[in-house]
């Protein structure tokens, strides 16, 4: 008989396998050119997410410059709260 750690790694592998062919399915990868390709996949990949950086940078960036003044004068009216 299988215990619960089991049945429950077994169903953890399977869920993260899934995610992790799905990432990959949309990098375009498949199995037999991830084995053949192992080091020129990892190049790949390093790039697409350095691009993704590049790009989402600044966007945050623009973002950062509402979201941290607003968040800074709510930090202090909370801190002048919690002296009284």
């Amino acid at each position: 008989m299988i215990s619960n750690t089991a049945v429950s790694t077994i169903i953890k592998i399977v869920i993260f396998s899934l995610l992790v062919g799905l990432a990959l399915a949309f990098f375009d990868i498949s199995p037999r050119s991830l084995v053949e390709n192992l080091g020129e996949t990892v190049v790949d990949i390093y790039e697409v997410v350095l691009s993704f950086l590049k790009w989402s940078l600044k966007y945050v960036l623009l973002g950062a410059v509402v979201v941290v003044p607003i968040w800074l004068v709510f930090f202090l009216i909370g801190l002048t709260k919690k002296k009284k």
